[in-house]
């Protein structure tokens, strides 16, 4: 049987932390940063943690060997 392979596509978006779960960017930061408030511009920093049903799917499917 040949090898799974991961989604390059998927190993650029997210992370999988040391207890298993998933870490994404946030969406909404890549141009247009002067209609958006100062507070929005803000809150849209980091990474947040993925909903533990959609981390199943991409653990599952595009991440088979994270």
């Amino acid at each position: 049987m040949p090898k799974i392979k991961t989604k390059a596509s998927a190993k650029k978006r997210f992370k999988i932390t040391g207890t298993g779960k998933v870490l994404y960017a946030q969406a909404g930061k890549r141009h247009g940063m002067i209609k958006r408030t100062n507070k929005q511009i803000r809150n849209l920093r980091g990474t947040n943690v993925l909903f533990e049903g959609d981390a199943a799917n991409v653990k599952k499917y595009f991440l088979p060997n994270g």
